[in-house]
């Protein structure tokens, strides 16, 4: 997306700061786009925590989210706005955001330093507590700031704050959803939503299906999915679908792949990228990729799996 949104943002939350005054994360008790309100005002928290770390009240405001991020704050600010659905993936100016991030060791009792992570270890088995750990990256996991309502998750780990769950969206246990990507409507995720990616209302992501993103390759093509769209148990796309559209299982489309048409004519996969109505497979007895125009539907969801009941 060319043009952000302008609008100013805010939050309120709990900062952790490691002891040489490094802001680790930001947890936001309360946020939002637009006119910060007039009794916004950090919460009243100073604590030492056991890992050596303080827990601490913020406030954080952002002018324009067209602005590049500033610090760490203001990126935890973007990836909370995203994952509590107040903008949706693209529509904030996101450049530069790693700079900002430090990279953690995720624990069970909050984020440390890895040079850090010894002493906050001794710390907590001194007080015959272990300190188990989650991962050790630059991104936690959504679920640990925000909870969406009417989604499912079976892997809270797979998931990345930052990440966009519309109500309806079911993600399995091998699914994964990136930051400043996800779904906009009721979706069945078994498969990788990468980076930057899109998938719209109706969609199924098969199992092991992976969609390259804006981080494979530092490409900046925006892929995207559009509605009531297949793609089936370990397929893959480097183009985006239009509504519609079906991968056929095992296929993979990338946007330099030689794809035969219906009479014929072989052209780029490029040039189908965002057309409704496609299906994609390879033929089994000669191993060219194919793509014909479909009618119908490939099935569509199980009403039942995106209804909470």
């Amino acid at each position: 997306m060319s043009e952000y949104r302008t609008e100013a943002a805010w939050g309120a939350g709990v900062a952790t700061i490691a002891a040489d005054g490094t802001v680790l994360d930001v947890w936001f008790e309360r946020l939002g786009v637009g006119e910060q309100p007039g009794d916004l005002a950090a919460p009243e928290i100073e604590v030492e925590n056991a890992t050596g770390t303080t827990s601490r009240g913020v406030v954080v405001t952002i002018p324009s989210l067209a602005d590049e991020p500033v610090n760490t704050g203001d990126v935890y600010l973007r990836l909370q706005l995203l994952s509590h659905r107040f903008v949706i993936p693209h529509s904030i100016n996101m450049t530069g955001l790693f700079g900002h991030l430090p990279n953690n060791v995720w624990t069970d009792h909050g984020p440390v330093q890895p040079e850090n992570l010894a002493p906050a270890r001794l710390q907590l088995r001194g007080q015959g507590r272990n300190l188990s750990i989650k991962s050790i990256d630059k991104f936690p996991a959504m679920a640990d700031y925000v909870t969406p309502s009417g989604v499912r998750i079976a892997d809270a780990s797979r998931v990345r704050l930052g990440a966009h769950l519309a109500s309806g969206t079911t993600v399995m246990h091998e699914g994964f959803v990136n930051f400043n990507a996800g779904t906009l409507g009721s979706s069945m995720v078994e498969g990788r939503i990468s980076a930057g990616v899109l998938v719209g209302d109706g969609s199924d992501i098969g199992g092991g299906a992976s969609i390259m993103g804006t981080l494979s390759g530092g490409g900046k093509e925006v892929i995207s999915i559009g509605e009531r769209c297949l793609l089936g148990a370990n397929a893959g796309i480097g183009i985006s679908l239009g509504n519609n559209c079906v991968v056929a299982a095992g296929c993979y489309v990338t946007a330099g792949s030689k794809v035969a048409l219906p009479d014929g004519e072989v052209v780029k996969a490029a040039a189908l990228s965002g057309k409704d109505n496609l299906q994609f497979w390879t033929n089994s007895q000669t191993g060219r990729l194919e793509v014909h125009p479909r009618t119908g539907s490939w099935g569509e969801l199980n009403e039942m799996l995106h209804t909470g009941q």
